[in-house]
This record gives structure tokens, sequence and C-alpha cells, in this order.
């Protein structure tokens, strides 16, 4: 009898599970260096990591696993900075900031403007800032006459007996004053005279217009040239070897007459860089005179306008 039946014929016990055969990869090509690159053993399904052996090392961990790491907590400035960039502009915003830009844009014209003028006024001498001054002054103290005349005329009318009378004398002094001021009254007065020699023939229209608008704004009250009187609506244009003032031609030498404060009148017209200055350079003779009693009798046709109409009743 054979005393081991289920030997195998080589040897071995067959009667036992089988081995588990771990297969290994193709060896590649060995490393220039010479040493041989061992290529990891694979590990059956179903065999634990050893512990301390990160599985998948680089491998982000799926959603919904447990195990992954919560993303880090930003801080206050960092959601602030994730907030504001990269910008969002939305059409609401973008209309804002062109208002805002307008807005700044009009600001700085204005202040430039305005320190224009203040460097005009920085630059300008001593005797140009007093006269400024007293023309301020003056144009002041005129209103406040006329505002204090009015009141007067107001205190009369309320106090007098024959409140018709008073009325009716207030009412022609009224007409006279506008009589003087429309031209179609004579005047008289203090002020002063200028005379502008012309030989050269280089005095234009526009140079007499800016001589009147330097009396008006000086305070003259009635203005006369060669026998012309001016009033609100003159108007001065070239005409060959001379200048029409309301279609009058009129030639050198050119005379004014104006009725007004002569400390007033003289230093507007004398002022640097003035009227007679610039009449000056333009190799014209200016003399002007101040006179306790000037005459202006230069007399306007009144018309009656077409359209307007008293509102009073």
């Amino acid at each position: 009898m054979n005393e081991h039946p289920h030997e195998h014929p080589q040897g071995r016990d067959t009667t036992g599970p089988a081995p588990v055969t771990r297969p290994r990869s193709a060896p590649g090509p060995e490393p220039a260096s010479g040493l041989r690159k061992e290529l990891p053993e694979e590990v059956p399904a179903g065999t634990p990591a050893p512990v301390g052996t990160p599985a998948h090392a680089g491998t982000p961990a799926p959603a919904g696993v447990p195990n992954a790491e919560p993303e880090p907590r930003l801080t206050g400035r960092q959601r602030l900075v994730k907030g504001l960039w990269p910008p969002r502009v939305t059409r609401a915003q973008l209309i804002v900031a062109l208002l805002l830009f307008g807005l700044g844009f009009g600001l700085a014209v204005q202040v430039a403007s305005n320190s224009d003028g203040d460097s005009a006024l920085r630059g300008a001498r001593q005797e140009d800032l007093v006269r400024i001054l007293d023309e301020l002054d003056d144009r002041t103290q005129r209103l406040e006459d006329e505002k204090q005349g009015l009141e007067k005329q107001r205190d009369e009318l309320e106090n007098s007996s024959d409140q018709a009378e008073e009325a009716r004398r207030q009412t022609i002094e009224k007409e006279r004053q506008l009589g003087v001021l429309a031209g179609t009254v004579a005047a008289q007065g203090p002020g002063i005279t200028m005379t502008i020699e012309d030989a050269k023939g280089t005095v234009e229209a526009d140079m007499l217009l800016d001589a009147i608008q330097e009396l008006r704004a000086a305070g003259a009250e009635a203005i006369q040239v060669n026998g012309v009187r001016v009033v609100a609506s003159t108007y001065l244009t070239d005409s060959g070897n001379g200048v029409g003032v309301d279609g009058n031609k009129i030639t050198a030498p050119y005379r004014f007459r104006v009725i007004g404060k002569p400390q007033d009148l003289e230093p507007a017209l004398n002022i640097p860089g003035g009227v007679v200055q610039t009449l000056e350079k333009e190799q014209a003779t200016v003399v002007v005179e101040r006179s306790t009693k000037i005459v202006v009798d230069a007399l306007r046709v009144a018309k009656r306008p077409d359209y307007a109409r008293s509102s009073s009743r």
C-alpha cells in the first residue's frame, strides 16, 4: 500500500489553495546611470494600504467624501478684494460715472476762470486797484442816492394834503429826468470835454464806441459828439474818412461833451491801457478838460413805439 496516496507525481501538495502570483511589469530600458529602476509591484484588490502611507497621494479627494479637507476661510480684506476685482461695471454705474465726470469738469473750469480773474487783479498796479475801488464806491453811492430819492417821493406822496397835485409835480420831474436820458430834453451840469485830433485818419468807429462805453460806465448822464446826441440806441459805423453816428457822418476833430462827475469821468479815460492810451497809440491827440458847466443841447426826436404799450393802469 502506498503511504502517500494523494501525493502529486512531482512531489507537491495540490489539495491546498493556489498561491497568489504577483505579475511584474515588463522590464524597460535600464537608466543611463547603470542603476536599475525597480517598478512597484501590483497589490491585489482588497489589500489595505500600509499605515502612514497616503492613498493616491496628489489626487484630490472626490466631492462628498467626509475625509476631504475644507477650503481655507478668506479674511475680510481678501473678500473685499475678491468682490472688487475684477470690476463688474453696469450701465447705471457707467451713467453715474459720466455725470460725476461732467460735474467735476465744470467745477474745474469754474475754479480756473475765478483764478484767472484773481490773477488779473493781483497783477494790477496799486493805482489801478485804488481807481477800481473808487468806481465801486461811486456806483454804490449813486444807487444809494437814487434809493433815498425814491423814498423821499414816496413820503411826500403819503404826507401831502393834496396828493393829486404832488403826484402831478413828481410826474413832471420824472418826465424831465427821462427826457435827459432819452435825449429829448437839453441838459447842463458839471462834466468834461474831450477833443480827439486825428491827423493820420486812423481813428475808427470802434474806438469812439469804446470811449462812449467807458464814459457810461463812469456815470455819464448825457453825451454829445459833434452835435449828435448819444442815447441808449446809438450806433457807430465807419464812413469813409469819418465816422457815422446814428447815420450822421462826423469828421475829426471829434469833440465829446459829457455831463457827469468830473472826478470819475476823467480818470476813467486815462487809466493805463484805456481810451486815451489806445488813441495815442494810433497817433491821435487827445485832450481832456474838466468843467463846472457843460451844456448838451443836441436833441433827439421822441419816437412813439409801434408795438410796446404801457402796462400801468
